[in-house]
C-alpha cells in the first residue's frame, strides 16, 4: 500500500507538475525497484488498469522506463536526476505554449468581442499593419482620414503606398483627408483629383500628428507608422463619434486654409 511517509516528498513533487496518482506510482517504483504493474498498483493503491495509463505517462516524461528483457513486463525508475530534464522540458514546452497564446490573442479578443461589444483587433509589425490598413479597402462608403503621408512612406515604402492608392481608385473609393504639411503628404495630395481624394493641409508646426486615423463604415483604424502597429475598432458608436469629430476638424481645417490665402 502507498505509505504516508512519502507525504512531504509528494507535496514537493506536486510543484513539479505531477498529479496525485502519478506521484504515488513514481514513489512506489522508486522504492520497489524493477516491478510489474500489478506490484506497482498494489504499492500505490491504484487499480491496475489506471496504473498502466500512469506508467505510460511517466515513461513519456522520461522518469521511468521498461526494465529490459524480462518474461513479464517490468518497469524501473530512472535516476532521480531525470526530474531535472523533465522540468527543463516542461519549461521549454510552457514557453512555446506562451508564445502560441500571444499569437492567438488578437483572434481570441475578436471572438470575445463578438456579442454586443466593440470588436478590437491589434496588429503588430509592418506586415500585420499593412493587413490592417488594407481593411479600409473593404468599405462600402467613403473614408475620412487624418493622414500622414510622409510617415507612411517612411514605414512601408513609396511603392506600397502607391499600390494601395491604385487599389482604392480601382474600387472607386473616395477619401477625405486632413493632413499636416509634411513633404510626403503634400506630394500625395498634389494628385487629389485623379486619386479620388479631397484634402485639407494644416501647418505641421501647429497641428502635427504621427498617427493616422481612418474612419469608414462602423470602423476606426489607428495606425502608428513610427511604432509599426495598428488598432482596429469596430463599433458604430465609436465610428460615429470619430466621424462627428472629423466634421468639426474639417470645418476648422478649411477655415485655417481660407485664412492663409
Amino acid at each position: 500500500m502507498y505509505n504516508i511517509k512519502y507525504m512531504i516528498k509528494k507535496n514537493q513533487l506536486v510543484e513539479l507538475g505531477l498529479n496525485e496518482k502519478q506521484i504515488r506510482v513514481y514513489l512506489a517504483l522508486l522504492e520497489l525497484g524493477p516491478a510489474t504493474a500489478t506490484e506497482i498498483s498494489r504499492m500505490a493503491n491504484i487499480d491496475r488498469t489506471t496504473c498502466y495509463s500512469i506508467l505510460d505517462s511517466l515513461v513519456a516524461y522520461g522518469l521511468i522506463n521498461h526494465a529490459g528483457k524480462t518474461k513479464v513486463l517490468k518497469y524501473v525508475a530512472e535516476n532521480p536526476d531525470s526530474l531535472v530534464v523533465y522540468v527543463e522540458n516542461m519549461i521549454k514546452k510552457n514557453q512555446e505554449r506562451l508564445k502560441k497564446v500571444y499569437d492567438l490573442l488578437p483572434e481570441l479578443f475578436s471572438i470575445y468581442n463578438e456579442k454586443e461589444k466593440p470588436k478590437v483587433k491589434y496588429y503588430d509589425g509592418v506586415e500585420k499593419m499593412k493587413e490592417a490598413f488594407e481593411d479600409t479597402l473593404t468599405t462600402q462608403g467613403e473614408i475620412w482620414a487624418y493622414a500622414v503621408g510622409g510617415e507612411a512612406i517612411k514605414s512601408v515604402g513609396e511603392k506600397y503606398v502607391s499600390n494601395y492608392i491604385k487599389k482604392r481608385v480601382e474600387r472607386n473609393i473616395n477619401i477625405k483627408v486632413i493632413a499636416p504639411s509634411d513633404e510626403g503628404s503634400v506630394e500625395i495630395i498634389s494628385k487629389d483629383r485623379e486619386q479620388l481624394r479631397e484634402s485639407l493641409i494644416i501647418p505641421k508646426e501647429e497641428y502635427y500628428f504621427a498617427v493616422e486615423i481612418d474612419i469608414y463604415d462602423d470602423k476606426v483604424l489607428m495606425v502608428s507608422w513610427k511604432e509599426n502597429f495598428a488598432v482596429l475598432i469596430e463599433s458604430k458608436e465609436i465610428a460615429d463619434t470619430h466621424r462627428n469629430a472629423f466634421r468639426i476638424g474639417w470645418i476648422g481645417a478649411r477655415s485655417a486654409n481660407n485664412r492663409r490665402r
